[in-house]
């Protein structure tokens, strides 16, 4: 659901300044769509099955949060790249939500639900982090249909923050974009962006479209990122968004992991 068609652009990076936030409106919510496919309101999150191989002490029992609840600076941030003729948006949409793992990262793990990416699923998120920190979180699936999906992060997550992914056509060729609205949920998480998570994340992202891109076999195309800080104000009211850090709480959890160990081989076996 971008906001208005544009084609990539050839530099690499536009940063401008918006005074006021009420100038840039959450991507979904400029076109409206059918209640079925919007998630339900949710007032505690609540996860599936878990693999064993994922983590999740920061998701279970959390509350959602949208950029109006974070800490710091508000920042949109819209990724783009050209798919030429190679699939029709609905085409990429399919595919970006049937592999939605598939073209992150290495080190960043989605244990999505079994039934997939549709509206009030909640995901997990294990992302490896300096120091071979293993950071827990996740994401609710916000919106989903044909032509996009959205997903909303949770207390705790590093951002505060809507991602709204989508495909659309311009001048004769499909464009796929990811669009964020984000703030850094809390003070440590803002100094950290400051400190080079905003490039990381827009290598995640780059990295995550070129590998879309080159799922429909265009290899080499470029991603054009572009940076509108909508609301330069701290929150500081927010500043208590710390006590559910997912950094503190994830790192706390491994450095009891021994202790877990030694606990459970004196536990007597249930008959």
């Amino acid at each position: 659901m971008p906001l208005s068609p544009e084609p990539p652009e050839d530099k690499e990076s536009t940063v401008t300044q918006s005074p006021e936030p009420e100038e840039v409106a959450p991507a979904h919510t400029l076109i409206p769509r059918d209640a079925e496919h919007w998630s339900k309101p949710v007032t505690r999150l609540e996860v599936g099955e878990v693999p064993a191989s994922a983590i999740n002490i920061n998701v279970t029992g959390r509350r959602v949060m949208g950029p109006v609840q974070g800490f710091g600076k508000m920042w949109q941030k819209t990724y783009r790249i050209g798919l030429g003729r190679q699939a029709e948006p609905r085409e990429v949409i399919l595919e970006w939500k049937k592999n939605f793992s598939l073209f992150w990262p290495e080190g960043a793990n989605f244990y999505g639900p079994v039934t997939g990416i549709a509206p009030g699923e909640v995901a997990l998120l294990n992302l490896s982090m300096p120091g071979k920190l293993k950071l827990s979180t996740g994401v609710l699936v916000l919106f989903a249909d044909d032509e996009a999906f959205t997903l909303m992060t949770p207390q705790g997550h590093m951002f505060a923050a809507w991602i709204t992914f989508t495909s659309l056509e311009y001048e004769g060729q499909t464009v796929a974009e990811t669009q964020v609205l984000l703030r850094a949920n809390d003070p440590l998480y803002e100094l950290a962006l400051g400190m080079g998570g905003h490039k990381k994340e827009d290598a995640f992202w780059t990295h995550t479209l070129s590998s879309l891109a080159a799922h429909f076999g265009v290899e080499g195309a470029e991603v054009s990122t572009k940076v509108v800080c909508v609301d330069k104000r701290r929150q500081w009211s927010k500043a208590k968004n710390i006590w559910h850090n997912s950094a503190i709480r994830s790192g706390g959890y491994m450095m009891g992991t021994p202790f877990r160990a030694v606990a459970r081989s004196f536990r007597r076996p249930r008959k």
